[in-house]
């Protein structure tokens, strides 16, 4: 997956999120799915970047599970 396709699939969540917190209520069980796979797809972006940076190769970088990227501190 290209960066591009990454930062395209993040924009995509991004708006859905959007969608459902505009409603009355949301859901909140789709909210928390849509925050996961954003903080995994940043992830996914930031490790991409720093192994071109350290000149690794990209493709090597994975999503990693929804309980690592969890637990990052901000």
């Amino acid at each position: 997956m290209a960066d591009e396709d990454i930062i395209t699939r993040i924009s995509a969540l991004v708006d859905e999120e959007h969608q459902l917190r505009s409603g009355s209520g949301g859901d909140t069980q789709r909210l928390g799915e849509l925050e996961t796979q954003l903080d995994q797809c940043w992830d996914l972006l930031r490790q991409r970047r720093a192994k071109r940076e350290f000149g690794e190769p990209e493709s090597e970088a994975q999503v990693r599970p929804a309980e690592t990227v969890e637990k990052y501190l901000s």
